[in-house]
Order: C-alpha cells, then sequence, then structure tokens
C-alpha cells in the first residue's frame, strides 16, 4: 500500500499498519505524495493507493474506489495565494503542485468562471517548493494544499481565493480530495476486506488518538504538532469512516464537471460502484 506522510494518512492507517486489528491484511507501506500515487496508479504498480479524486477517470478500469479511508470535507480547500491582495491572474504564470489532482480541477473550474480571458502559464512544482516561488516572484500565483492553509501567511502572502468556498457554495457538496483505492484483480471478498479494515483503522484511531501520535509526528517532516492536529482535525472526519451517499455524490459532481470541461475523460456510468 501507499499512502502520503501526512498527518491525516498516519493518522487513519496507523493502527492498520502497525497490526493492531485482528484479521486484517498485513501493510508493506510505501510513503509517497500524492503526485506520486496518482502515477503509481497509473501504471498499476501497487496493490492499494491514496490517490487524488481526480485521478480515477484514468485508473477505474483496473482499480476499485473504496467507500472509507479517503478525505473530503467542508472548510479544507485549496487556496490560491499570491503576493498582493486581490491581483488579477489573466495571463498570469500559476504553480500548482499537480496537473492530476484535485485541487487543479477545482482551480480550472473556477478560473473558468472568474479569470477573464483564462491564466497563462501553468507550472508544475513540488508543492514544498510553491509559497516561497510566489514570495520570490518567481511566479504570479500558486495553488496550495494541506498545511499551508494554516502558514501561508508566515511567507507574507494573501489568499486570493479558497477554492473549497467556491466548490461548496455553488454545489452544497464536500470537496473530494483524496481517495483510497484496490486493485479489482483481488477480488470481491478481499476488496470488501480491505474497505473493512480501513473503516477499523479509522475508528481506531479516533478511539484512541494518543495510540497515532508517535507515528503521525515521525513522518510530519518537522511539522509543528498544533498544525499536525489542525491538519487531521480538517482531513478526518465521517467521510472518512463511510462516503455515504452525500460522498458519492460530491466526487461524481467533481468528475462531471471536469469532463463537461474537457479537463478528464467521463466515467462510465458504473464506475464508482463498489465491489
Amino acid at each position: 500500500m501507499a499512502y502520503s506522510p501526512c498527518p491525516n494518512d498516519t493518522f487513519v492507517f496507523d493502527a492498520w499498519a502497525h497490526g493492531r486489528l485482528p484479521g486484517a491484511p498485513g501493510l508493506d507501506v510505501t510513503f509517497a505524495d500524492i503526485h506520486l500515487t496518482n502515477g503509481m496508479a497509473e501504471r498499476g504498480e501497487l496493490d492499494v493507493l491514496k490517490v487524488s479524486y481526480a485521478v480515477l477517470p484514468w485508473v477505474l478500469d483496473e482499480y476499485a474506489l473504496l467507500p472509507c479511508g479517503g478525505a473530503l470535507g467542508r472548510g479544507c480547500g485549496p487556496l490560491v495565494l499570491t503576493r498582493e491582495p486581490g491581483a488579477a491572474l489573466t495571463g498570469k504564470r500559476v504553480a500548482v503542485p499537480s496537473e492530476r489532482s484535485t485541487a487543479y480541477l477545482l482551480f480550472r473550474l473556477w478560473a473558468a468562471e472568474q479569470v477573464p480571458g483564462g491564466v497563462g502559464e501553468i507550472v508544475v512544482m513540488p508543492f514544498e517548493r510553491i509559497m516561497p516561488a510566489v514570495r520570490d516572484g518567481e511566479i504570479d500565483a500558486g495553488l496550495v494544499i494541506h498545511e499551508a492553509r494554516f502558514t501561508y501567511q508566515d511567507y507574507g502572502l494573501h489568499r486570493l481565493a479558497d477554492l473549497g468556498e467556491h466548490w461548496e457554495d455553488t454545489t452544497g457538496l464536500p470537496i473530494p480530495l483524496g481517495a483510497i483505492i484496490a486493485r479489482r484483480s483481488l477480488g470481491a471478498e478481499r476488496l470488501e476486506l480491505l474497505a473493512e479494515s480501513a473503516r477499523r483503522s479509522v475508528r481506531a484511531a479516533w478511539d484512541d488518538p494518543a495510540a497515532s501520535r508517535p507515528y503521525v509526528l515521525a513522518h510530519a517532516q518537522e511539522m509543528d504538532p498544533a498544525v499536525a492536529d489542525q491538519h487531521i482535525g480538517l482531513y478526518v472526519n465521517e467521510f472518512t469512516a463511510g462516503l455515504g451517499e452525500e460522498g458519492y455524490a460530491a466526487v461524481r459532481g467533481l468528475l462531471t464537471r471536469a469532463a463537461a470541461e474537457g479537463l478528464v475523460p467521463p466515467l462510465p456510468p458504473a464506475a464508482l460502484a463498489f465491489p
């Protein structure tokens, strides 16, 4: 299995990864940021992966979407940051962490409505370089995710747009960010076991948050523990335990809108069905 070293993933999968779920399959964990796991999924490299919902149209022939373990939510969307408040983005250079990400889809859907004439060059760069690049004038704006919500002001930057807020205002739905997928060839029984294991791991994390603390902080890349707690609070919620009707509606809504804009291939009708 591959997932990111971000606090929400290590919090959610701590009990499973450390063998504290009787009957759950053992995990051989690879840590990789989501732009790397997206590529792994497209190449069919691992059995279970945490990926962006935006990559699903390219991988659902080989992988099934698990109905739990991922990240959806409210008030937790990507931000567009600039050096100057209220800066115009028409024709400007914008840095993004990946073009196969929910953040990028939300940005393109927002820009289609809010940036007359469209943005200019899209520059893909590692997530950790984006805020310094905006601050230093290397690029005009940056699309950021995760803990950058809590730290961008440390770089003297300004929030031009909260794309999650825009999504929620226009759809009323939560923001689909990270999905857990598993190889269809494992078979329905194994897929059910994986989904149940992910769900149990979420519940175990909530029942005893202190148990995951060493694992979370060991992989949090020198993140302040208070920021790690905020990160977990935003991204681990009822949708992590189960997508439910509203979660599935959010995923279908995002990918349908993105397909209508030509950003992703259209999904076949039963593509999200589990198992």
